[in-house]
C-alpha cells in the first residue's frame, strides 16, 4: 500500500497540479497527478488529474463507489459516448465501461467517493449549460449534482474580476479546483490547476482580482476515508 496523499481530513490541504510531475498508471499510456489517495494504489479513494495519450485505452472495468469526471481538454470516450472538454460525468456505483481517447485528453477525476447504487447517472455539457445567478454579487453558477439522501453537492462557479464575497464558511468541508483564472485567500494564491480542500468547520476569505472559474464540491468529506 502506498503512503496516503493528503489523507488527514482534519486539516487544510492544497496542491498546485501545474507544477507536479506526471506518474504512470498500469496502462503505460495514461498518466496522473494525485492530490488525494487513501488505500491501495490502484483501488483506493483517489482524486487526481489524469492525462490520456492519443490512442490510449483501459480494459472494461466496474466502478465501486462511483466515479466523477470533469473533462478539462480533448475528448474522453467510452462505449456510451464521446465526451469533449467541458463535459461533467457522475458514473454511479456499479457503472461499467471501457474508457479510451483517440486524440488524447485531460481529466479531473474522483474515484470511490460516491457510494450508493441509487445515485443518478449525470452527464452535463457545461459549455452549453446556462449560468445562473449565485447568492453573491459577481458569482454565477452551473449546478452539477445534488440528490436527496446524499450530502455532497457539486457545481461550477464563475467569478467576475474583482469579486470578493467576504468570509465563506464550510460547515461540512469543501473542495475547490481552479479551471481558469485565479483566486486568493489569506493563505495563498490559487491559479489554474490548483486544488484546495478545507476541513469541516473551516472558513476563509476568497477573492479574485482577475476573475476565475471553479469546480466546487461541498459536504463530500462525509464519503472520504481518513488515513490511519
Amino acid at each position: 500500500m502506498n503512503d496516503p496523499i493528503n489523507g488527514d481530513l482534519s486539516v487544510r490541504a492544497a496542491a498546485d497540479t501545474e507544477s507536479m510531475e506526471w506518474t504512470p498508471s498500469p496502462s503505460g499510456t495514461v498518466w496522473r497527478k494525485r492530490v488525494h489517495l487513501v488505500g491501495a494504489p490502484e483501488s483506493g479513494q483517489v482524486t487526481s488529474i489524469v492525462r490520456y495519450e492519443p490512442e490510449s485505452s483501459f480494459p472494461a472495468h466496474d466502478h465501486p463507489e462511483g466515479e466523477e469526471i470533469l473533462v478539462l481538454d480533448g475528448v474522453f470516450s467510452d462505449e456510451h459516448g464521446d465526451w469533449p472538454a467541458g463535459t461533467y460525468l457522475l458514473n454511479p456505483e456499479g457503472f461499467r465501461h471501457a474508457p479510451y481517447s483517440k486524440g488524447g485528453c485531460l481529466l479531473f477525476v474522483k474515484l470511490r467517493q460516491f457510494p450508493g447504487r441509487d445515485r443518478q447517472h449525470v452527464v452535463i455539457d457545461t459549455t452549453k449549460a446556462d449560468w445562473q445567478p449565485g447568492a453573491d454579487p459577481g458569482i454565477s453558477l452551473i449546478p452539477l449534482y445534488a440528490q436527496r439522501g446524499y450530502a455532497d453537492t457539486m457545481r461550477l462557479e464563475r467569478w467576475q474580476p474583482g469579486t470578493d464575497p467576504g468570509v465563506v464558511s464550510y460547515e461540512h468541508g469543501a473542495e475547490l479546483f481552479v479551471l481558469e483564472g485565479s483566486f486568493s485567500d489569506d493563505e495563498g494564491e490559487y491559479g489554474q490547476g490548483s486544488w484546495l480542500r478545507l476541513p469541516e468547520g473551516a472558513s476563509h476569505h476568497p477573492r479574485s482580482e482577475r476573475g476565475c472559474t471553479l469546480y466546487l464540491k461541498q459536504s463530500g468529506l462525509a464519503y472520504l476515508r481518513a488515513a490511519d
